[in-house]
């Protein structure tokens, strides 16, 4: 077996069967000046450059030679079961391309080692998709990202066809610990930031398509840094009817959380494993297991904090001394059967079922004492960054005894038709969910020493102009305790089509979704809704010198209510909440062309957003909080721009801008930014060579977004607090000394049994810029004033990281 040493490339493999469905060994394949042979039981694997069209030749002494030509995207793994004839000459004339059907599709499909390498505080999928147009997040310690208007609910993850869940409780980035997807078990990612097709669920922003690996050997990769680290291993049995990959990773965030401006005792433990197996019963019906357990625990116990903030004429600082403690604990279970039976070559048939549990513990009493005042900023003064004068002082007590256990279970049957140019999809899926929750939180606010009341109490504490009289109530309390039961019945069918029109080559999509659900559970009445989703695209790329794409999508979206969205602001169940609504349309352009004698693409969408029955949010950190009300509309455009290509040879790297205006309309009060406005964007994904040190490689990750609008205070209303936070503004470069890797081999040494070997060094947040994710509003009795403090990201970090593979 010969591996052909491409910067990028694509995979074929499969069984070469004869007449009789026996398989041949020693069939020889040969690509270029590359090639493989068959083994005993007929099964072959061969890598080929991607983004080109490469003849593949199959040959044996007793059978006709066979030709086929593949045009396959960058880590595409394709199977190819050709059947040698011994009488006929087989050639087969049809290119088999996979880039080109993402790209008419609009979908940016994602390399896996990019993925793999490129640093970031959260690295993986996510850190990847935060320097792609249109896709923000202005937290570095979250893997949650917002797309074009949207917030994190919006989007819909899939692994090998499955849906996968994120816990619910979450509320603050250095909880979250670790992505469901594992990126040492990838094979493909595809990305779509809006239109997509009817075979994708009913969320309202974008679809995030992963699919991991089927092994062809055994193999060993490891990754470690300051952050945690990652095993896997990878095998296929002899016959090669049953592979397998199993990945374990632990995670912890001291690193990023004590160099923040709180100081306190963390002690996390971020843990899962996850498995993927295929077994293949016969060339026509293979089953799959896709299986994850995670182990999440939070302790949280901070002592003092100080902020400065201010102007330089009037510098001011938040002084705040804790006492309390924080425990948390995420505990998740996932798994998934897939069957497929590929009937023949034309239909192919899928039945899924799906189980997630989570059950999470959110517990916390934190006393924090507060001193806000002037700060000393006469330069020289040995007291420089004091606080000399206090302006109002005051604390907070929040306690919270918050318990959820969620069952769902998913059944869906899905099928795939061909009937020559034509492709028919389908899909029928029933979905139990089952929530146990429990919420208990409350928050007392004193300011020099006199408790405050919220207003929405009709007792207004005067202390200590007037003596007060009323009850003493806590300015927070929310008490519920919740048992629902969600049943949805979904189904889909689409139909797509490649023609001519023309000179030109066409592209037909079109097909539509129906979406019933049922909400029902103690003490809530019983509710029951349906939608139709109908969703068309069209691509065509006209026969013109210049290599141009240009698409166009539409449909109508939903997004029926999960749990989260149906609880209000009190913790109670609102059965009647609607499905939100999205009018979506999008235009873009794909212009191919060579530059430097390299291949670059620039991809360009516009998009339009009319969205009705809007249930409003606030959002604090990644903690999400709905009216449950459909009481709002509103609307979302921009303009998403990237242009990639090999700035550097044998790498890819791009850059990409993003204008997005987001605006929403609650109770006809008038349009305001919505939570995710992220009016531009600027990133940049750059890969490199050392000059005169080849082996050092160069990754460096640039994002800049502008301020999104900061909150407002509790019972505060939104149109009155209209104020953004500073841009967020993050560089993080990776350099990676690579010892041994496929072009660089040993056959004797310490270094022999590595396939590759790297050792790296990594620099979080390069120019240590101070980036806030939200406000903390700070209330003082004395001036009636409420101060928005604030909350700073991590600063500059380093870190040093090794990757292996045997």
């Amino acid at each position: 077996m010969v591996f052909m040493g491409y910067s990028q490339t694509a995979t074929i493999k499969g069984i070469i069967l004869d007449t009789n469905n026996s398989p041949i060994p020693n069939v020889n394949i040969k690509a270029g000046t590359s090639g493989t042979t068959t083994n005993e039981n007929g099964f072959y694997f061969l890598k080929i450059p991607a983004n080109q069209d490469t003849k593949v030749e199959f040959t044996h002494v007793s059978y006709k030679k066979i030709e086929s030509t593949f045009n396959l995207k960058n880590g595409e793994t394709f199977e190819f079961n050709p059947v040698m004839n011994v009488s006929v000459e087989q050639i087969a004339t049809i290119i088999i391309s996979g880039k080109r059907q993402k790209d008419i599709e609009g979908v940016i499909t994602l390399n896996p080692e990019t993925i793999r390498k490129i640093p970031g505080a959260n690295a993986g999928v996510e850190n990847l998709l935060m320097t792609l147009p249109g896709v923000s997040n202005n937290n570095e310690l979250s893997t949650q990202y917002a797309v074009r208007g949207g917030n994190f609910d919006e989007n819909l993850v899939y692994v090998n066809d499955i849906e996968v869940y994120r816990p619910f409780l979450i509320r603050s980035g250095q909880q979250e610990g670790l992505s469901f997807v594992n990126t040492d078990l990838v094979q493909n990612v595809d990305f779509s930031a809006g239109g997509f097709q009817a075979k994708y669920g009913d969320k309202l922003s974008s679809v995030l398509d992963i699919t991991y690996k089927n092994p062809y050997q055994f193999e060993v990769n490891a990754d470690l840094s300051l952050l945690g680290g990652s095993v896997s291993v990878e095998g296929v049995s002899k016959d090669s009817k049953l592979s397998g990959i199993v990945g374990m990773r632990y995670r912890d965030n001291s690193l990023l959380v004590k160099a923040k401006e709180t100081e306190t005792n963390y002690d996390p433990l971020f843990s899962d494993i996850q498995t993927f197996l295929t077994y293949k019963f016969t060339d026509k019906f293979h089953l799959s297991f896709l299986g994850n357990a995670s182990l999440n625990k939070y302790n949280y116990q901070p002592q003092t904090r100080q902020t400065n903030f201010g102007t330089l004429s009037d510098p001011l600082a938040l002084v705040v001394y804790y006492e309390g403690q924080e425990k948390d604990q995420y505990q998740t279970l996932f798994g998934a059967f897939k069957g497929t039976y590929f009937a023949n070559d034309d239909l192919t048939l899928h039945l899924i079922a799906s189980t997630y549990h989570t059950t999470e513990e959110e517990y916390f009493d934190i006393l924090a004492q507060y001193n806000l005042g002037q700060v000393n900023s006469n330069i020289g003064d040995e007291n420089l960054g004091e606080v000399e004068f206090s302006e109002g002082i005051g604390g907070q007590l929040n306690h919270g005894r918050n318990d959820l256990d969620a069952l769902i279970t998913n059944v869906e049957h899905k099928g795939t038709y061909k009937i020559n140019d034509n492709k028919i999809e389908w899909s029928v899926k029933y979905t139990h969910e089952d929530i146990r929750d429990r919420l208990v939180e409350w928050e007392v606010i004193d300011s020099a020493g006199f408790s405050i009341n919220p207003p929405s109490i009709d007792y207004f504490n005067e202390q200590p102009y007037t003596p007060y009289q009323g009850p003493l109530v806590a300015y927070q309390n929310v008490r519920a305790t919740n048992k629902a039961q969600i049943n949805r019945i979904q189904a889909y069918a689409q139909w797509s089509k490649r023609s001519t029109l023309g000179t030109s080559d066409v592209w037909y999509n079109a097909g539509v979704r129906v979406h019933n659900w049922s909400v029902n559970g103690d003490d809530v009445s019983s509710s029951n809704q349906t939608v139709f989703s109908p969703r068309a695209q069209f691509a065509i790329k006209p026969y013109w010198e210049r290599d141009m794409l240009f698409r166009i999508a539409a449909g109508l979206y939903y997004q029926p209510p999960f749990y989260k969205e149906l609880r209000d602001r009190t913790g109670t169940i609102q059965p009647e909440v609607k499905a939100q609504q999205s009018f979506h349309i999008v235009l873009g352009n794909d212009y191919s062309f060579k530059m430097w004698d390299r291949p670059f693409k620039l991809t360009s969408e516009a998009y339009y957003k009319s969205l009705s029955d809007v249930n409003p949010y606030t959002l604090e950190n990644v903690r999400i909080r709905y009216s449950a009300n459909n009481n709002a509309k509103a609307y979302a455009y921009g303009l998403d721009m990237r242009l990639n290509g090999e700035f550097v040879p044998g790498t890819e790297s791009w850059f990409s801008f993003g204008y997005l205006k987001t605006e929403e309309n609650i109770d006809g009060k008038g349009y305001i930014s919505r939570p995710t406005d992220q009016r531009l964007k600027f990133a940049a994904l750059f890969q490199d060579y050392v000059p005169n040190i080849p082996s050092m490689k160069m990754y460096l990750n640039l994002v800049y977004n502008t301020g999104v609008p900061g909150g407002s205070p509790s019972y505060a209303d939104p149109y009155e607090y209209q104020n953004r936070l500073p841009a967020y503004k993050r560089a993080d470069l990776g350099l990676q000394f690579v010892i041994v890797d496929e072009k660089k081999q040993f056959k004797s040494g310490w270094k022999k049994p590595f396939k590759e070997l790297s050792f790296g060094f990594e620099i979080f947040n390069m120019f240590d810029v101070q980036n806030s994710i939200t406000n903390t509003w700070v209330r003082d009795v004395y001036s009636k004033r409420q101060y928005a403090i604030p909350n700073y990201l991590t600063p500059r970090v380093f870190n040093v990281r090794t990757t292996m593979k045997f």
